[in-house]
């Protein structure tokens, strides 16, 4: 049986999120696995960039649990990954705020921390091979506003609009965050950034089996409440 959902989970692995969706909703829990694992390192770099790494796992699978049980309010009018980072955003927001740890910071009041000294440039760390933990330091200092739109526009390769709607504020707003972010990343890392850094916030296997088996465990243990039985729900999480 494992055998013919291992085939089965491979046969749709080329199809669009959206129509392995549809099969999720007709019946084929067990395909919700191609959808985490094609989005594990997203949700996570997304969680990361706003909690700290402890809590970024424990966002992600709530987000997918939370994904799964709203199934039903996808109506397409983005991308089910855009629908599906923006509650996980949403996860890690909701997390940051309860902890009192995020705030909303105006852009005048963000002065730029990264400062490299000269014992420690980015040409030296590139020789000591450790421009990857440099990188995810770097990002790290970041204000959360700015740390966020990076993470999805520079490292996700997220678009404009994508990020706009995943975080809920203005385009323009995204696009000044980033640039002020990439100026303050600028002084300290190499031109490659862009190629470096998504060798970094890895999501490994074994890490991308463990969530995968918690979640399944969760969404196929999960009733839906008897008073929404049969009931369509309108609108996105």
């Amino acid at each position: 049986m494992r055998t013919e959902a291992l085939i089965e989970r491979t046969l749709v692995q080329g199809l669009p999120d959206e129509e392995v969706v549809a099969r999720v909703r007709a019946g084929e829990v067990a395909l919700f696995e191609v959808i985490m694992r094609r989005h594990n390192r997203r949700l996570y770099r997304a969680a990361r960039a706003i909690v700290g790494h402890d809590e970024a796992e424990d966002v992600v699978q709530d987000a997918y649990v939370r994904a799964y049980e709203h199934l039903d309010q996808f109506e397409g009018r983005a991308r089910f990954s855009t629908w599906l980072t923006r509650i996980a955003v949403h996860e890690a927001l909701a997390r940051a705020r309860r902890a009192g740890r995020f705030l909303e910071l105006e852009m005048n009041d963000v002065e730029e921390k990264i400062s490299p000294s000269a014992s420690s440039s980015p040409e030296k760390r590139v020789a000591d091979r450790e421009l990857a933990s440099v990188l995810e330091a770097a990002i790290a200092e970041l204000p959360t506003p700015y740390r966020v739109v990076f993470m999805l526009r520079d490292v996700e390769e997220m678009n404009t609009a994508e990020t706009a709607e995943c975080l809920d504020i203005p385009e323009e707003t995204v696009k000044t965050r980033l640039h002020r972010a990439r100026a303050l990343l600028r002084r300290g890392l190499t031109r490659e950034v862009g190629a470096a850094v998504r060798e970094s916030f890895e999501f490994g296997l074994a890490r991308c089996d463990r969530l995968v088996a918690l979640v399944l465990t969760r969404i196929q243990a999960y009733r839906p409440p008897a008073a929404d039985v049969g009931r369509k729900h309108g609108g996105d999480v």
